[in-house]
């Protein structure tokens, strides 16, 4: 069978409203290598594939658009901050991403940090407007594993008209956690670092103190991920995970130094275990810590330049 044919026996399918249909009109958050396979070259499938441009001419999944990670991230001091509308405007237009199309988001699949990555663009998509949204589990490296063939061509699309507009109701800023952390109506704060970060023991070069939020619980992202460490645990074990939390219900920040991390914490959360009241707070620590509101597990002025002085003694 040609790739044309198996394309058009496929478009028949969605006409006649069977699974595939379905699939499209109603994606999962979360797609297999597999599923993913049967959505390859439809129309209102769009593929982003956000590795750097020199590993997508490499070899890529066909069909896909090429948008690199730092296209959706803020400045070089902290990435985590919002870019303007009007740059993400540009990003969504130039992929030729239109508001009705399922939108796939592909990461390279070395490790569990390298789906944050994915996991941040597909929430700076749903948060601009996008609805029909998914991530591959285990990004190139689960399609490879999966007999999935590569392209080296890129593939010329037609810009959008898209105009991306932020949903703030889905965005935490600093102003609204510092007057949060005050009031007697604490949502769940959830730290995605690993637990050095957490215990106010390492911290990121941008930051400028250790430690965490007031009230925030320790939860590493890496939990969510099986023993292979690029891909997620099966399903159940997710859900487990998260009502260990406390975390499948009520407001919920998912936190960490710029955003990334979090930003799988809050995938689980949110789009998997459906806590659709659970939000994120983009710039995370390197912005609170930059400002004179409180922290905890802060070390004494001394204990920090102890530890500054360890870490770079020990690079």
């Amino acid at each position: 069978m040609t790739p044309r044919l198996a394309s058009l026996l496929l478009a028949a399918v969605c006409l006649l409203g069977g699974p595939l249909a379905f699939a499209l009109e109603h994606p999962a958050a979360l797609l297999s290598a597999e599923q993913l396979k049967p959505l390859i070259g439809q129309p209102n499938v769009r593929l982003l594939d956000i590795r750097a441009p020199k590993d997508f001419a490499a070899g890529h999944i066909p069909g896909a658009v090429n948008t690199p990670y730092g296209q959706y991230r803020g400045p070089a001091d902290n990435p985590g901050k919002l870019p303007t509308a009007e740059h993400l405007t540009q990003v969504v237009q130039r992929a030729g991403i239109r508001a009705d199309q399922h939108v796939i988001v592909i990461h390279g699949g070395s490790n569990h940090t390298e789906f944050g990555a994915a996991a941040r663009v597909y929430w700076t998509l749903k948060v601009g407007g996008l609805t029909k949204l998914s991530v591959v589990d285990g990004g190139t490296r689960a399609w490879k594993d999966a007999g999935g063939e590569l392209a080296t061509e890129a593939r010329q699309v037609e810009p959008s008209d898209f105009t991306y507009v932020y949903d703030q109701r889905q965005i935490v800023t600093r102003e609204e956690l510092a007057q949060i952390i005050r009031s007697d109506d604490t949502p769940r704060l959830l730290d995605a670092r690993p637990a050095p970060f957490f215990k106010g023991e390492v911290k990121p070069a941008t930051a400028a103190r250790y430690g965490t939020l007031p009230g925030a619980d320790s939860f590493d992202n890496a939990q969510f991920f099986a023993a292979d460490g690029f891909r997620l645990k099966p399903r159940a074990e997710l859900l487990a995970l998260v009502q260990q939390t406390g975390a499948d219900r009520g407001d919920t920040v998912s936190f960490c130094n710029t955003g990334h991390w979090a930003a799988t914490n809050w995938f689980v959360i949110s789009e998997i275990a459906g806590n659709k009241a659970a939000r994120m707070y983009p710039a995370s620590m390197v912005e609170w810590s930059r400002s004179e509101l409180p922290m905890k597990n802060q070390p004494s002025r001394f204990g920090a330049l102890l530890q500054d002085l360890t870490h770079a003694i020990n690079k």
